[in-house]
């Protein structure tokens, strides 16, 4: 079983996390997810990453990739002549920080994804948009007509511009619904969700009429509230098909707080990323859906005792890192 994931290398420089300390250099982006997914994935998943790195970090990525275990052998880095994704972050407290970007390694064209989506023979795809521009509408339409797969999104960047300094800025998503008709499963922070509409029933009403079959708002360390299709309760229920036109009945939601106490002094950078490949994870290990957010839940609280993504993936399985 093979799992597709697109998304952002990134470089991170980051400050105020540790406030006597002097700023850290390290892995950011995708390599949360990365190491989330290969941390939760059962020994049957290999992870394919559909992924372009610029040329002045694809030995380092190569690197990253390396070090997991579920990653699929035939999968290479896919290296452009760009300078790769580089991003300044500035905590301010454990939940709010700025963060400039720089660099830029371009979008995927459906032209040039197509024949890679197709090559890769996968069975689920995981998007996590880091840069925003990972993929355009179009790209991502496309994609959902041609992969009849479950797919997941965690939207992240798509809702925040780059202004011309590099700063990040929360940006209303057009197109809502139409983006959402591309997602069986669809991640959203709160400041990301008022970008999609006015409350997140509002949101939800939007997603779950364009076909997705669970929203999840995540809370940090509060939890996460979702907002479920009455007939989807394991990934089972995505590949079912509705018969046109029918009522499925009332959305379920509720609010799943975290059952475990996170690292008072620790790390939050990489939760949500972290939060969403395990609990697609879960999911596709088969685990229902309170289940898979309940594993979510400890995994995002867990990374919260670890110093950026290098060694994540085994910190998360609970083994002691060499690396």
């Amino acid at each position: 079983m093979r799992i597709g994931v697109i998304g952002s290398f990134v470089w991170d420089v980051i400050y105020g996390r540790d406030p006597r300390s002097a700023p850290v250099e390290e892995w950011g982006g995708i390599t949360y997810a990365l190491s989330g997914l290969d941390a939760a994935l059962t020994d049957e998943w290999e992870i394919v990453p559909l992924i372009k790195v610029g040329e002045d970090l694809a030995p380092r990525a190569r690197q990253f990739l390396a070090s997991l275990e579920h990653i699929a052998p035939d999968a290479p880095v896919m290296e452009v002549p760009f300078p790769n994704n580089r991003v300044e972050l500035r905590y301010y407290s454990d939940e709010r920080r700025s963060e400039i970007l720089s660099g830029g390694v371009p979008s995927w064209s459906w032209l040039a994804l197509a024949p890679v989506l197709a090559s890769a023979r996968l069975d689920a795809l995981y998007v996590n948009f880091l840069s925003g521009w990972e993929l355009d509408l179009e790209t991502t339409q496309l994609v959902r007509r041609h992969f009849p797969g479950p797919i997941y999104c965690d939207l992240h960047m798509l809702a925040w511009a780059v202004q011309p300094t590099g700063l990040r800025t929360l940006r209303p998503i057009p197109n809502v619904r139409e983006w959402c008709a591309c997602f069986d499963l669809l991640q959203v922070n709160e400041d990301e969700m008022t970008m999609l509409a006015p409350d997140p029933m509002a949101l939800a009403a939007t997603a779950l009429h364009a076909g997705v079959r669970c929203l999840v708002v995540t809370l940090g360390k509060r939890g996460a509230v979702y907002f479920a299709a009455p007939d989807f309760d394991c990934i089972e229920d995505v590949g079912r098909a509705r018969p046109l036109g029918a009522t499925v009945g009332p959305v379920r939601t509720a609010l799943v707080p975290t059952d475990v106490v996170s690292t008072e002094h620790g790390d939050p950078t990489g939760c949500g990323d972290v939060w969403g490949a395990t609990y697609f994870s879960r999911l596709l290990a088969g685990d229902n859906l309170d289940a898979a957010i309940l594993a979510a839940h400890r995994a995002a609280a867990r990374n919260v005792g670890h110093r950026g993504a290098t060694g994540l993936a085994n910190h998360l399985r609970g083994k002691i890192s060499l690396t």
